[in-house]
């Protein structure tokens, strides 16, 4: 069975924090940006995100952006 649009999304998005193309505390492009450069609805993009916060990749300050997390073990 074919992945959803979203999970394609959240696959892409997820390699490029995995591959250090975004590094932790980098802020990710807004919904409207990735929607353009992905040819995806802001329903998908919003989708895509949802995952990738509850993975723990990233984070979101209300109002300011959503952020590549800090790896736990990178703290300790």
């Amino acid at each position: 069975m074919p992945k959803q649009q979203y999970q394609v999304l959240a696959d892409e998005l997820k390699n490029k924090i995995d591959s250090g193309e975004w590094p932790p505390g980098t802020k990710l492009p807004s919904r409207s940006q990735l929607c353009k450069e992905y040819s995806v609805s802001d329903t998908v993009v919003g989708k895509a995100m949802m995952i990738l916060r509850a993975t723990g990749l990233t984070e979101t300050l209300e109002g300011v952006g959503v952020f590549v997390a800090t790896p736990a073990d990178a703290s300790s």
